[in-house]
């Protein structure tokens, strides 16, 4: 390891950045150094403006990539070699806003009832019906498990975030009765592979659900993701306040959440049938 990249894997820890987060921070920096063949220190100003250039007009890459890539490259040079380069605030990826696809009530019923495997079913069954995302739901513990309470300790999950959320009594059945099956002291989900101590492997997780989609017949681009869209969306259609969608979801702003009101067909019909009363007044 080179003595800048452990000084800025150091600094990322200082700055409390998730590990997953200096993970991607690495990877975008170690893409940067292979491109051009030399130590990021050692590059210009313009080197930068033109890799970035690259970026969107070569490789094509969509604006939130494009950030993320920023977002690392600013950290190294901001934070750790303190170079105020302006092209690190010039570059503005403009995100577009696209809806994220969501399954019915009946599809999700239809996805999970594909999964014939007892971890990858009961996994992906307390991702839909907790809100999680992929790694929080494969990373639980049988400490986060409450109970007596009924809700589920989510622990550093986007943004290094505690967090808790409602488990539903029929997922906490299952919950026990695979626990039963394997017996582990620590992970919920642990990895199936011989001498594996740690969780089970996301990639894992997610070319189960794709296989499931695919036996299901749904149309649809749905990513294990979908599982948390559809979760949001169906607790909108059943009249849960937004605030606590918010807190289950672990949202920091409720405009974030409210992207899951387009995506209710109920609401927007009941939208619809107002506005063709009200036009139907119209003389």
């Amino acid at each position: 390891m080179t003595a800048l990249r452990q000084k800025m894997i150091e600094d990322m820890q200082l700055r409390g950045l998730a590990e997953r987060t200096q993970e991607s921070y690495i990877a975008a920096v170690r893409r940067l150094a292979a491109y051009y063949g030399k130590s990021p220190g050692e590059l210009s100003e313009a080197e930068l403006r033109a890799y970035f250039l690259y970026l969107k007009n070569e490789r094509g890459l969509a604006a939130s990539s494009v950030m993320q890539v920023l977002c690392a490259v600013k950290f190294l040079y901001q934070h750790t070699l303190g170079r105020e380069w302006l092209i690190l605030d010039f570059i503005k990826p403009k995100r577009g806003r696209k809806l994220p696809v969501v399954l019915s009530r009946a599809e999700v019923q239809r996805v999970l009832g594909c999964l014939h495997k007892p971890h990858y079913r009961v996994c992906l069954g307390t991702i839909y019906s907790c809100g999680l995302r992929l790694n929080e739901g494969v990373n639980l513990q049988v400490k986060d498990i409450d109970s007596e309470r009924g809700v589920i300790r989510v622990r550093s999950g986007k943004g290094n975030k505690d967090r808790e959320v409602p488990l539903p009594e029929r997922t906490l059945v299952q919950l026990r009765g695979y626990w039963q099956q394997h017996r582990h002291p620590v992970w919920l989900f642990p990895g199936r592979d011989f001498g594996q101590s740690g969780p089970m492997n996301p990639s894992g997780v997610q070319k189960a659900f794709r296989a499931a989609v695919q036996e299901s017949g749904i149309n649809k681009a749905a990513s294990v993701h979908t599982l948390r869209h559809s979760y949001a969306t169906h607790l909108v259609e059943a009249g849960v306040n937004l605030g606590l969608i918010q807190d289950y979801l672990g949202h920091d702003s409720l405009t974030t959440t409210l992207i899951y009101i387009h995506l209710t067909p109920q609401l927007q019909q009941e939208v619809t049938g107002i506005i063709n009363q009200l036009m139907a007044e119209i003389p």
